[in-house]
């Protein structure tokens, strides 16, 4: 996940002599995606300094990264005046809340809404990548393709609606400072310790009926995205550019399903009918700019059956991706 590839290298090498900042770095892709960059300065020759931003909750997360030449900052978002915070010509920003956002409904707003102003005003003068969600979409049924850039919003819920107002705020500081920027509107990434693959692949292989309602998923390899979020910084514009990211494939759950159980030697247990619609997010743009993933789904399903039988780390992190009420 955080071995760099060409372009990831060409991307930092355009950065030599400057700051890239990484907020909200503590979350599920926030430590692979410092160490990719920070890997890609290396190895590029480049002199970036990659600074990982994050409140760093996580015992050892902090020590981990400065042991790989990161430098890091502890801050909170909502909280800490962020005049201190390093200047950086390039900021990624991945801070967010979605799970955990029902019953604290105003917190998500303010991690989701007000962060991103503070920060858009911070650094007016970098450009930016802000990772956004695919929830944003209404959704489709699964012979449409996905949602494209400009599909119509329709968040379902306030988590997404949430969402849409991180995009909304980025938008207006881009209109009044011209700051250049790029919404990546992301679903799924994964890795062998959490994911929409891990989620189906472990209830075959405990068990457990698997939901097929939301009949239909994209998924990416989180290095693939972690490479396109560094990469993206480049098309950077005011007003933002708008990109999704996903894998270029839509996959059934119920497959899926079926596929780890032919590995397990198991026979899935089902739950639920095929909705005529899901949550889907078409990357096609998104792959003529940066090319296919590196990973393909096979590849991605043997290495989550491999993870989860030899008794694999977990985060613990369910991504609740059979939700169709937009409650997380």
């Amino acid at each position: 996940m955080s071995r760099p590839n060409e372009g990831d290298k060409a991307a930092l090498a355009s950065m030599d002599g400057q700051t890239l900042a990484i907020l909200g770095v503590g979350g599920k892709m926030g430590p692979s995606l410092a160490r990719r960059a920070r890997r890609a300065a290396v190895e590029s020759g480049a002199k970036v300094r990659v600074v990982a931003i994050s409140r760093f909750s996580e015992q050892g997360l902090r020590e981990g990264l400065e042991a790989e030449g990161i430098e890091t900052v502890a801050c909170d978002l909502l909280a800490d005046d962020l005049g201190p915070l390093p200047e950086a010509a390039s900021v990624i920003f991945m801070a967010g809340r979605k799970f955990g956002s029902t019953g604290n409904e105003s917190l998500t707003w303010a991690m989701n809404a007000l962060a991103p102003a503070r920060v858009a005003e911070r650094y007016q003068r970098a450009r930016i990548v802000a990772f956004s969600s695919g929830n944003i979409y209404p959704l489709l049924p699964p012979g449409s393709g996905g949602a494209v850039e400009d599909t119509p919003f329709h968040p379902i819920g306030e988590y997404a609606q949430s969402v849409m107002a991180r995009e909304r705020v980025f938008e207006y500081y881009s209109k009044l400072y011209g700051t250049p920027a790029v919404m990546l509107r992301l679903n799924y990434a994964i890795d062998l310790r959490y994911g929409v693959l891990r989620d189906i692949a472990l209830k075959v292989f405990e068990r457990r009926p698997v939901d097929v309602t939301m009949g239909a998923v994209n998924v990416i390899w989180q290095g693939d995205a972690n490479s396109v979020a560094l990469r993206a910084l480049e098309i950077a514009a005011a007003p933002p550019v708008a990109l999704n990211l996903t894998g270029p494939e839509t996959l059934s759950v119920r497959a899926l399903a079926a596929r780890f159980g032919r590995i397990f030697g198991i026979e899935p247990e089902f739950t639920g009918a095929e909705a005529p619609t899901a949550l889907l997010n078409n990357a096609s743009y998104c792959h003529r700019l940066f090319g296919y993933p590196s990973v393909g789904i096979e590849q991605m399903v043997e290495w989550t059956a491999e993870w989860i039988s030899a008794g694999g780390r977990s985060l613990n992190k369910p991504t609740h991706f059979e939700a169709r009420d937009g409650k997380f």
